[in-house]
């Protein structure tokens, strides 16, 4: 659905919020939630980064967590780092971290299985991937390729709504490019899930909860309001990331 003028966006957020919760039922995370970044081969970072929310790696051990400048808690659970607000766990780590990390990727991956399974699709390779420029309002969304954000995106809906974009291949958000919320749009609602690698420019800004199959990268300058939950790496090059 493209819309380029405000005043229609406008109506559409009048309209949204005057009708129940719209889009598909919300997926639960369980407990991959309590992180903001969680992966099982690593956790890269090139400082300095800015990461509020937990950060956890299994079944790697701390050695999969770089660039951190890592100090281990006295209780040998957790590690610290300038560059976190919050603690980092690794399956190396004290109990209980490796069974309760075990736990969250398992949870991960059910989600990433419930997500990616849904049927019912309210739009299928909408603009066959090339969503810059559109508005996107409470749905399912399935691709059978890649999706570029090549210029800005709006997702419009109200609080109560849900958006999952289903992408069977790669994700790319393009250089300095926004994905904007409009109209009390929560990035928790949202949870784009991708088969492919997930590549986010440097200086954009993206939004939602991401269940990568493969790697998740920010570049240097990237802001985002995410969970990052990737089945192997996550890479951030002086990023801002918030839970």
């Amino acid at each position: 659905m493209m819309i380029s003028s405000t005043f229609t966006i406008c109506f559409l957020t009048a309209l949204l919020s005057s009708v129940a919760a719209l889009g598909p039922a919300a997926v639960n995370l369980r407990t991959a939630a309590n992180y903001v970044i969680l992966a099982k081969s690593g956790v890269s970072t090139v400082p300095s980064s800015v990461i509020t929310g937990s950060v956890g790696v299994s079944p790697i051990a701390a050695t999969g967590l770089t660039g951190f400048s890592l100090t281990v808690d006295s209780t040998g659970q957790f590690s610290t780092s300038a560059q976190v607000v919050g603690h980092l766990f690794a399956a190396s780590y004290a109990a209980p971290t490796p069974s309760t990390l075990t736990v969250a990727i398992g949870d991960m991956e059910t989600a990433f299985t419930d997500a990616a399974g849904r049927v019912n699709t309210d739009f299928t390779n909408l603009a066959a991937g090339a969503i810059g420029g559109l508005v996107l309002v409470p749905a399912l969304y399935k691709w059978t390729s890649g999706v570029s954000i090549d210029s800005d995106v709006t997702i419009l809906g109200t609080a109560s709504d849900t958006w999952i974009f289903q992408i069977a291949g790669t994700l790319s958000v393009a250089v300095g490019r926004k994905v904007i919320l409009a109209g009390g749009a929560l990035a928790s609602n949202i949870v784009w899930v991708v088969g492919g690698t997930v590549a986010v420019g440097t200086s954009a800004h993206f939004e939602g909860v991401v269940l990568g199959q493969t790697s998740i990268s920010l570049l240097a300058g990237v802001t985002a309001n995410s969970r990052l939950l990737a089945q192997t790496a996550v890479v951030l090059q002086q990023a801002t990331l918030t839970m």
